[in-house]
Formats: structure tokens, sequence, C-alpha cells
């Protein structure tokens, strides 16, 4: 179906670049900056609407020549993290973006971790250099403390300070970012049909559905096929980045295909064909290896050492096999020491019957469908097997919904909590169990009717109540810290002078 490689069709290719880091260090500020004044087109100052990848033009300096680089701009590290997981990484360079006044973030290091997995170089761009509490010598520092060995500093890693107000440092970014991928050598093959990634899909009311895809490498044409998934598009309506019709495209280049059949799933790959009987036999291929790929075997047994976990038992279904990875990935970024997530069954196809019988039992299993529908009759079985399903079409949305889940699931324990600390000074009289003493507040403040621990040498002789407070002989609600009160305490215990009484309160966590 694909040429074969040729040697004088391997060409250069523009590099693909995505920038990541915390939410608050100016990605956005920085993509803004960069799209403003680096797209060359009279039309360019005209686009209001954020487009989720586009191509720049950077002239290089000393030479005058123009190179191009294609910036995604993704909702971030965890929709970058699922399209890699989906089999392929779409961007070649990343920028880890860091705040001057900040420094590094858990988040950067989350996206730290995405790059480095992702096995990309990356360039630090320290931005926000203009802010008065700015200070890039410390955010080097903090860099290398974090284990980011940035260039002067131990490393090879190449780091460029930013201004995404002034624009400051930003030529150098682009030429830095071209220096990288020149080191990287990035080819393409022109012969070769297109392929890469979707970005981005959705149903537009007057035009139908459309899908902005990334070329990764090949050439594409009008008159051609995309495949995405069990999804087809004919590229007769092909417009380029900033919404104007072409006829051809070649890789590293954003595209917009409109006229899909089926919303295709972002994050997923795809292929061109040259004719639509060539790419309707491909879905029917892949279909068919789909039947044959044996779907995993869990073992569910609970070990005698998980006795005093919860359980949330998962049943995964998926439109193809290769996503069950995907959402078994997703699943196991959740940690907890109280709740355990079992998986005890994975298929492809849509939730029917059978897998809501499967899932039902004394401790109904969740079952998560992601890119699949639901028979009708599977959803009346549900709901009186009471079986929860929960689909979805965004793939790192399955973490966030199940953080909930095991948040709301975890088994609360009442805590002693301690709210103030008072000193026995004198015992004026015993009856049973009422006493009247004499104290003197030492932390915090003492309430009527709180409950309290008698402390004798850090050792625990007994509990009460305060049932009575006085300040000065007059009635009161509270003793601040620092002050000496009479009281009425309620113990089976008789208190000694010196005595630590340890208010507390019982805290549900």
């Amino acid at each position: 179906m694909h040429k074969k490689l040729s040697e004088n069709s391997i060409i250069k290719r523009s590099p693909i670049v995505c920038v990541m880091g915390h939410i608050d260090h100016g990605k956005s500020a920085l993509l803004d900056y960069i799209r403003k004044t680096n797209i060359v087109d009279t039309e360019a100052g005209g686009i209001t609407q954020r487009i989720s990848a586009y191509e720049v033009i950077h002239k290089i300096p000393d030479t005058n020549k123009d190179e191009k680089i294609t910036f995604l701009d993704t909702p971030g590290h965890e929709a970058f993290g699922a399209m890699r997981t989906c089999g392929t990484t779409i961007a070649d360079i990343a920028i880890l973006v860091v705040s001057a006044e900040e420094g590094v973030k858990k988040q950067t290091l989350e996206a730290l971790k995405c790059i480095t997995e992702s096995k990309i170089p990356f360039i630090v761009a320290i931005s926000k250099i203009d802010k008065p509490s700015a200070n890039v010598e410390k955010v080097k520092n903090n860099l290398v403390e974090n284990g980011i060995y940035i260039e002067g500093y131990g490393g090879s890693i190449p780091f460029v300070p930013i201004s995404s107000k002034s624009g400051a440092g930003i030529p150098e970014l682009l030429d830095m970012i071209l220096l990288v991928a020149e080191m990287e050598e990035l080819k393409g093959d022109s012969k070769k049909l297109a392929e890469g990634l979707v970005i981005e899909a959705n149903l537009d009311k007057q035009k139908g559905i459309t899908a902005v895809l990334v070329i990764k490498n090949g050439h594409i044409e009008n008159g051609m096929y995309v495949v995405a998934g069990d999804r087809i598009a004919s590229t007769r309506m092909m417009e380029s980045f900033l919404g104007k019709k072409i006829d051809e495209a070649i890789f590293s280049s954003p595209i917009r295909i409109i006229g899909f059949d089926k919303l295709p799933k972002v994050g997923g790959p795809f292929m061109t064909f040259k004719t639509k009987k060539e790419a309707e036999q491909y879905i029917s291929d892949e279909k068919e290896k789909e039947k044959k790929i044996p779907i995993k075997n869990y073992n569910n047994d609970a070990s005698a050492d998980d006795a005093d976990l919860s359980y949330i038992r998962i049943m995964i279904k998926t439109e193809a096999a290769g996503s069950i990875n995907a959402v078994e990935h997703e699943i196991n970024k959740i940690v907890s020491d109280k709740v355990k997530i079992k998986i005890i069954g994975a298929g492809i196809g849509n939730i029917s019957e059978n897998d809501v019988k499967l899932a039902s039992g004394r401790n109904p299993a969740i079952i998560l469908g992601f890119d699949v529908g639901m028979d009708g009759s599977a959803k009346e079985l549900a709901e009186r097997y009471k079986v929860e399903i929960k689909t979805f079409d965004i793939i790192y949305k399955i973490a966030e919904w199940l953080n909930e889940e095991v948040t709301k699931r975890t088994p609360k324990v009442m805590v002693e909590e301690v709210t103030a600390e008072a000193k026995v000074l004198k015992v004026f009289s015993s009856m049973k169990d009422k006493h009247i003493i004499g104290g003197r507040v030492e932390k915090g403040t003492v309430f009527v009717g709180e409950e309290v621990k008698i402390m004798r040498k850090d050792t625990e002789i007994g509990r009460g109540k305060i049932r009575e407070l006085q300040q000065q002989k007059q009635k009161t609600g509270e003793v601040r810290e620092g002050v000496e009160f009479g009281c009425q305490f309620q113990s089976e215990i008789t208190p000694a002078p010196g005595d630590k009484l340890q208010i507390f309160k019982l805290i549900e966590k």
C-alpha cells in the first residue's frame, strides 16, 4: 500500500515542537507571542481562535534564510502523555517552561517525566524575566537541584531566558529549536503517503466532522483518503492551519480535514491511501486482526496482605485492543494505601449485557468504556444489577475520574486531635467522679464541654470532661492561653497537681 523508502525522496523536514510546564508559568503567553509575531501571512492577524497546531517562519541569523517550525498547542502534559501511549510521539522537541519567579514546581516535574519517557530532546525556557521578582540565577540552581542539568551547570540541556511580554529571548529560543532540530537530523520521505497523529476533532454545524492532523512523515494530496482508527475521510476538503483551502501538504504540516464519517480519536494515528477501496480494505483488515488478538488474563485473587483494603473492581471495554494498554496506563496512575483497583477483565467492542452480568455481584465492578457505545439492553440491566458504567472519549479523563472515585471510597477513620493543653495547679475537692481543680492554660483555648485526657509524665492515666469553667470566680465558656482558671471536672480518675490536661477532638480523616 505504502511506497518503499527511496534515498532521493528522503529530505530534511521542519521540527514539531510542544510547549510544556506548570500551568501558570507562561506556556500560553509564549505560544501567543510566537503565533502573533512569526506567522507570515496577510490574514494571520485575523486569527482569533486558538488553534491546536500551527507553523511559524523564523529567519536564521546571518543567513537570512526562512525556516519553518510547527508548534503544538495541546492542553498539557496529560494530553501529550496520552498521545504518547497511543504508540507514537508526535513532537520532535519539547520546550519546558519554568518561571523565573517561582522555579521548578510539581507540574514542571510531571511534564519533565513525560518528556523524558518520550525520549525527545528539550530546551528549558526560563520565562517571566521581565517581572520585578524574577531571579534567573536562583532558578538555574533550582533546576540543577531537581536533576535538570542545564548547560554551564554540569549538563548539556540548553536553556534560554525569555519574556513573552517584551519578546526578549524569543528569537534566541527559536534559533535554539532550529539548532537542536539540525543536530537531530530530522528527515522525511516526500514520496511516502502521509501518516501522523490526530491533534483535534470536533463537529462543526456547517461543515460536519473536522479533524486537525499533524503529518509526521510523507505527503498528502487532494483526492486521497485518510483513515484514523475506523474513521475515514476524503481529502477533497483540506485546509491549512490558517483555514485556507489547499491541494497538498507534506511532513510536519498541520492540516484540517473536513468530512470524516465519524469523530476520530484525538491522539490516535492516521494513515493515508490513494483510493477509497484501499482505505476501506485497511479498516476491514485491522478489524480482523483485532478479533485474533487475545485479551489479557487478569489474576484477581486478593492476597491475605490486602485484607484491610477496599477494592474498586474495573472492567475495561475499548474500541481496539491497542487502547486497552492506554486505559491500563491511566488506571495505574492511581495510588492509594486504603483503596486498591482491580482490573477483572477487558474486551473490545460496545458494552453488552454479558459485560454487565460479569461485572455484577456482591461488589459490582465499574465498567470503563473508552471510545465505545452501549447496547440499550445493557443499560437497563446495569440499572437492575446496580452496575456503574462510565464511558470516555478522552484518555486522560479516566485517571481524573478514578481519583475522585478513590477519594469517595476511601474508608474514613476518626483521629484524636489535641486542640489545647492545661496544667493542674491545685485540686480543691474530689467527690466520686466530680473534681474541683485550679489550673493554667498553656496552649490553645479551653472550652466548656470538651473531652480531656489526663497525662502524668507523658502517660495517659484517664479521661474526663470539662463541666464548668471559672475565670476570676466568674463563670465563663472559654479560657485562653496563659490564663489561670477554676474548673469542675468529671472523671473516674482524680487528677493531681502537675498533671497535664490535654483537650482533644475527634476528627474524621
